[in-house]
């Protein structure tokens, strides 16, 4: 699975797993998939993802189930893993190690557009008592010029730091520049599978 340095140091576990040839997960399968690549989630919360800006803090009352209608998980459960998917759109992991605090945000042209990440991040301050200067960001892989017209991991970064986030970080990676190693929503027409992303705290 790829590494993101800029989390190692933090009170996390976390993951983005690689392509696997001829098999193509779908929604639900993000629990197995990620047990298959070594990262165990005995408990889970995945998003059920409508390309929307709604956010939701999770507990353990909705463990292993997909929450629908969502884009974006917010928790400050240890060992509960949040999980979304992505074939070109962007994982955003959000760290509070200050007040404990997590989220995990689907953000692709559309949410970006609809600002799903300053959206989540003024929920973990509303609900959490966060303060956006003490959480650290990832942007993880996803599809970037020259393969796609928009580049809204750039756009995602702004948000964040409009947002007051001080600690922005953007893997690079462009999902389209390497189908041996990701899959591309865009550059195979839909038949492709997806990655999927974890996070969760420690205990």
């Amino acid at each position: 699975m790829i590494r993101f340095p800029e989390l190692d140091a933090l009170p996390v576990d976390y993951a983005f797993t690689d392509r696997e040839p001829d098999i193509m997960p779908g929604m639900g399968e993000g629990p197995q998939t990620l047990d298959r690549q070594g990262f165990r989630t005995p408990l889970w919360i995945q998003a059920e993802q409508v390309h929307g800006a709604e956010s939701i803090v999770c507990g353990v009352l909705q463990a292993d189930s997909v929450i629908p209608g969502v884009d974006s998980l917010i928790t400050d459960v240890p060992n509960l893993t949040l999980i979304i998917r992505v074939a070109d759109c962007a994982p955003v992991y959000l760290v509070d190690p200050e007040r404990q605090v997590i989220a995990l945000v689907h953000s692709g042209r559309k949410g970006t557009s609809l600002n799903i990440v300053p959206g989540t991040i003024a929920k973990m301050v509303r609900t959490c008592g966060c303060d956006p200067t003490d959480i650290h960001a990832v942007i993880g892989p996803c599809i970037r010029p020259p393969h796609y017209e928009v580049d809204f991991a750039a756009s995602i970064a702004r948000q964040l730091r409009d947002s007051g986030v001080r600690h922005v970080s953007d893997c690079g990676l462009n999902t389209a520049a390497d189908l041996k190693r990701f899959y591309s929503y865009r550059l195979e027409q839909g038949e492709t599978g997806r990655h999927f992303a974890a996070l969760r705290l420690k205990k």
